[in-house]
């Protein structure tokens, strides 16, 4: 009982060194505006929110999270087919794609993957 004591008084001694030498040795960073402010989807936090807002980084982001959630939903759709017959497999999977597509097409026939207007 006594060896446990001694060894996690020992453990939490050499955490709180540790700590302490991290707090001593670790670098200074000087506080400035642009360090210290969030980037927040191209705009400035400080000025004013009436600025007009760049739909751009908007749809960058819908875009990541469609093909994000795209690939979540492949994955076990390629376990799958082991599980079930290859045709209606393959009907599921072109159907998937195509659905995706008609939405990649109609943010190209929008202009929306053009990035200067």
């Amino acid at each position: 009982m006594m060896l446990l004591f001694i060894i996690s008084m020992l453990i939490i001694l050499i955490s709180n060194i540790l700590m302490f030498l991290t707090i001593i040795l670790s670098k200074k960073s000087f506080m400035d505006r642009e360090k210290n402010s969030p980037f927040e989807c191209g705009f400035d936090p400080k000025s004013s929110a009436r600025i007009p807002f760049s739909l751009h980084f908007f749809l960058i982001t819908v875009i990541f999270l469609i093909f994000d959630v795209e690939i979540s939903l492949i994955f076990p759709l390629i376990q799958s087919f082991y599980l079930t017959n290859y045709f209606s497999m393959m009907k599921i999977s072109f159907f998937f794609l195509w659905m995706l597509l008609i939405g990649l097409y109609q943010e190209w026939n929008q202009n929306m993957l053009n990035w200067t207007n």
